[in-house]
């Protein structure tokens, strides 16, 4: 690609990012060079010359561009760097840090900070925050012993008051702070192992709703899994009003249009949540790429961090990460098993 100065030209003339690295023009009028992506306004043909790398360009006498600076790694990169750099920032700041003080540190102004940090991570500095608030909360429970206080975690997670703490733990926890520090301790959750066409299937429910939809060949490594996600919950077994539930399931599975008209108890970051809602819209027999869906997710750029989402879905089918393929169309790995990812979109006439 981009072997000959025709086909560098037609980059040139149609801006393409593509082939940014691959060459780079030199406009003889000017002096400078530039990437094929270079917005400025084009040169006449004649007055253009193609180098391999940015250092012959410089060989023959150019200067770099200062708007799309070829010197430097690309804006992508720059982008994703700086973005990176802010998160690590945010994540071992004691305090949650504004807007101003973010931007000031990336060296851009505050709008342009934002609308950087949102593109490359589908959430705002602000959202970013809290999950790290939340993480932190997560962590610091699961290790509070049985005298600690959950008092102590409020300003250790960088929450500046009770109020606003209490206020996000049980979205994020998906139970009371002090049940949530024991590995669920006191907390009750119902559940059922019962058997579909694609195998054992195990349905896990709190009093918000269900929090586990489990697939595999064993049934006991599935009982195994949820207790390893609530080592110290009551696990309580099927009751007979708990068989409407595991119906309604079983029902999702064999018949995806159907839909599931129950609550759902979802627990996870605030960038797994969105990811997770936007999934729950995708309709049964439509497939997206992990490009399309960090797209619609908001972070044109986070594809790996919308597959890494995916596979840390816990409710299967109720929140179709299944439907989720490869640019090409072609399957990519499932939690549950390739195999019955295949099933699932046959069965609901995916294309």
């Amino acid at each position: 690609m981009f072997v000959n100065d025709d086909e560098r030209w037609a980059a040139v003339q149609q801006r393409s990012a593509e082939a940014d690295g691959q060459f780079y023009y030199a406009v003889r009028t000017t002096g400078v060079y530039c990437r094929p992506s270079c917005p400025s306004r084009h040169a006449l043909r004649a007055n253009i010359s193609f180098h391999l790398t940015a250092q012959d360009a410089r060989q023959a006498g150019f200067r770099p561009c200062l708007r799309c600076k070829p010197d430097l790694p690309p804006l992508a990169e720059r982008h994703a760097a700086l973005v990176a750099q802010m998160c690590r920032l945010i994540e071992e700041a004691e305090t949650e840090p504004d807007l101003a003080s973010l931007a000031e540190a990336s060296g851009v102004s505050r709008f342009h900070f934002h609308r950087i940090f949102k593109a490359q991570t589908g959430l705002t500095p602000k959202a970013y925050a809290a999950g790290v608030r939340q993480r932190r909360m997560q962590a610091q429970l699961a290790q509070l012993t049985d005298s600690g206080k959950v008092t102590d975690v409020i300003y250790a997670s960088g929450f500046n008051s009770s109020g606003r703490f209490y206020a996000q733990s049980n979205g994020a926890l998906g139970m009371q702070p002090s049940a949530y520090r024991g590995g669920g301790h006191g907390e009750t959750i119902r559940f059922a192992i019962a058997q579909c066409s694609l195998g054992a299937i195990l349905v896990a429910s709190t009093d918000k709703g269900i929090c586990a939809i489990l697939i595999g060949d064993d049934p006991d490594a599935l009982a195994r899994d949820l207790q390893d996600r609530f080592p110290k919950a009551e696990l309580a077994g099927a009751e007979a009003d708990y068989e409407r539930v595991v119906a309604a399931v079983i029902g999702l599975v064999e018949a995806p249009e159907i839909g599931l008209d129950l609550p759902l108890d979802v627990r996870g970051t605030a960038f797994q949540q969105r990811v997770w809602q936007v999934l729950r819209s995708i309709p049964a027999g439509r497939t997206v790429s992990y490009t399309e869906l960090a797209e619609l997710v908001g972070a044109p750029n986070g594809a790996r961090a919308v597959a890494s989402a995916c596979a840390a879905n816990a409710i299967a089918i109720a929140i179709p990460c299944h439907r989720v393929v490869r640019t090409d169309g072609s399957l990519s790995g499932y939690r549950w098993g390739v195999e019955r990812k295949q099933v699932l979109l046959e069965r609901e006439g995916a294309k």
